[in-house]
């Protein structure tokens, strides 16, 4: 290649590494601000503490994509679960800081797509008005790819060190990790952009379909309204129990269940429980299995997104039950209704 043409070529990058300023310093932000939020405007890595992002994390789990089972094994293991997210914390912190100053751009920008990988994986699907978490995780899986094609030019720490020959900047692998001319001809730039933009593109289109059904068919958003799934219905002799879990529905926002009833193959309720018994229902009575815990609240029972518990009534009239021949209803505050006989 001759000096007109590297140049020519030095100058194209200089050009792309500038005009993506705006992105680089609004994504790098994006994600440096959850380090800040969660350790110095509030401690959300307490996990005693309200907000703690273990239990947001655990919101996570219903409708996850190809991850579920990770999620599940963390949300079951505290210790490990704390670790994950502080190591996910630092990293998004460092991520971020580096990529508006421009230090490692490439290298923070393969950090930002991976982030975001597991933010559209994990929680895709949730978003009650604009498909919020969907849009956060394609966008920057997006903003990440072509950061690392542009890199950073001017107003960065790699343009520093290459402006001024830093005996880092001629290592071969400089410029795959930070900023400058990828070792690529033209045509194998412009063809391996166009391939992982399209890739990326189909990723978007795939993920939308799957959860929200925003490519063809019925619009749907698992984000409205709460849903429970009761399974694991067992009767023994005093006790009734049951499993509980909320699969759907906001989740800054409980489930508030506001009645339990066993109601008898004659359709008549031979056991009740209202919201201010709920309110009360004890603690022992309940075995959570994950962080997200069920539990009383000031009017209700409280269930919150991606919480599985087993519930245990006690009453001697089931005692007169037999299998088979009753219903479990449970009734939440916005009117919806789950059974299981």
């Amino acid at each position: 290649m001759n000096s007109i043409s590297i140049n020519q070529k030095n100058n194209n990058f200089e050009i792309a590494g500038l005009f993506s300023l705006a992105l680089r310093l609004v994504i790098g932000w994006t994600y440096f601000s959850a380090f800040w939020r969660r350790l110095f405007l509030a401690n959300k890595l307490d996990p005693e503490a309200a907000g703690y992002i273990g239990e947001k994390f655990n919101h996570f789990l219903p409708n996850a994509l190809g991850i579920k089972p990770m999620i599940e094994f963390m949300v079951t293991n505290p210790e490990v679960l704390w670790w994950a997210m502080t190591i996910f914390t630092i990293v998004e912190g460092i991520v971020g800081l580096l990529l508006m100053f421009g230090f490692f751009s490439r290298l923070m920008s393969i950090g930002v797509f991976g982030l975001a990988m597991g933010i559209l994986l994990g929680s895709g699907w949730i978003g009650t008005t604009c498909l919020d978490e969907w849009q956060i995780g394609i966008l920057g899986i997006a903003g990440g790819f072509t950061l690392f094609f542009t890199g950073s030019a001017q107003y960065s720490v790699d343009y520093w060190l290459m402006k001024n020959k830093k005996a880092i900047t001629q290592n071969k692998w400089f410029s795959w990790l930070a900023s400058g001319n990828l070792p690529l001809t033209e045509k194998q730039t412009s063809k391996s952009f166009l391939v992982g933009s399209l890739i990326i593109l189909s990723l978007s289109l795939y993920t939308n379909q799957v959860f929200h059904g925003g490519v063809w068919g019925t619009l749907h958003n698992k984000s409205v309204k709460p849903k429970l799934e009761l399974s694991k219905l067992q009767l023994n002799q005093n006790q009734l129990s049951f499993q509980v879990y909320r699969v759907e529905g906001v989740d800054v926002y409980g489930s508030f269940l506001i009645g339990i009833e066993v109601i008898d193959e004659k359709g008549e309720s031979i056991y009740k429980l209202d919201g201010e018994q709920l309110s009360s229902f004890p603690k022992e009575q309940i075995d959570n299995k994950y962080i997200a815990k069920v539990k009383s609240g000031a009017h209700s029972l409280i269930i919150p997104l991606g919480a599985k518990a087993t519930i245990n009534l006690k009453s001697e009239k089931f005692k007169h039950l037999s299998e088979g021949n009753f219903k479990l209803k449970l009734t939440d505050i916005s009117g919806a209704e789950w059974k299981i006989e």
